[in-house]
């Protein structure tokens, strides 16, 4: 969808503010979030989330664009190791040898999907479209991290968690897009809203098989976990060569193939 944006004209920002609205109202349908005292809720994290959450998806959309969905896929995925890292230097997690070879065959494999010369299947080169990459790579593993310590809070459930994350990335994103349509950079359009909450339902619907595919595998979370992430990048991969023709050099071929390697040892290194 993010793919198709560009050749339909769609504003992405529109399209990522609507897709949060439709986000809220199916977690306040389908998981019903019980309300305790939020006195001692922590803020922080949720307005992190809140702020890097549609900050985050904007760049998605324009590394889509200009970078194509393979290499978007596979830098996203691999933010996996961000969390990692911090669980060893914050957390003091001792890592084994298992993991930390999946870690360093990881970094390789980012290193074979930057796209170093013209970028397959977008418009930018060198500097912008391995710019787009790195801070998909490094936003998105902080996510992953405030994710985690949210999860971890068990005084405010999850899903109540989850709803208020989605509420306050709708209103940075809508004030962002209100100071848009203020300058004149774009305007309202309700066929817009249509394509949000599209966007939505796909973004909602990954997070909630998610979660509920952990729920009926809960004694094998290195198969969940190791199928999505392989999942999307074989999948993200085909569509990308055959869907949109996107060009890959053999480098870039070897990355995608380290990534799922290294994505394989990570995981079942930890179990």
């Amino acid at each position: 969808m993010l793919k198709l944006a560009k050749r339909y004209h769609v504003d992405m920002l529109q399209a990522i503010t609507w897709n949060y609205s439709v986000a809220i109202a199916l977690t306040w349908v389908i998981f019903r979030p019980h309300w305790v005292s939020l006195q001692s809720a922590p803020f922080a994290n949720y307005a992190a989330l809140g702020i890097l959450l549609p900050s985050l998806f904007v760049i998605l959309a324009r590394s889509v664009r200009h970078t194509g969905i393979v290499r978007t896929d596979i830098s996203q995925r691999l933010s996996l190791f961000i969390p990692i890292v911090a669980a060893y230097w914050i957390f003091g997690d001792q890592p084994g040898m298992l993991k930390i070879t999946g870690i360093i065959i990881g970094f390789v494999a980012i290193f074979c999907s930057i796209p170093w010369g013209k970028s397959g299947g977008g418009s930018k080169s060198g500097f912008g479209a391995w710019l787009y990459l790195l801070i998909i790579f490094v936003g998105m593993g902080i996510i992953d991290i405030l994710f985690k310590n949210v999860a971890a809070y068990k005084v405010i459930p999850y899903t109540t968690s989850l709803f208020i994350v989605f509420v306050l990335a709708f209103v940075v994103s809508f004030i962002l897009l209100a100071i848009k349509i203020a300058r004149g950079y774009t305007k309202f359009s309700f066929p817009h809203i249509l394509i949000g909450w599209s966007l939505g339902i796909a973004n909602f619907g990954n997070i909630l098989f998610y979660i509920k595919a952990h729920q009926t595998l809960a004694k094998q979370p290195s198969t969940v976990f190791s199928a999505m992430n392989m999942g999307v990048i074989v999948l993200g991969t085909l569509i990308g060569l055959f869907v949109f023709k996107e060009k890959l050099s053999t480098l870039n071929k070897v990355g995608v193939f380290l990534a799922l390697v290294s994505i394989i040892v990570i995981t079942y290194s930890s179990y």
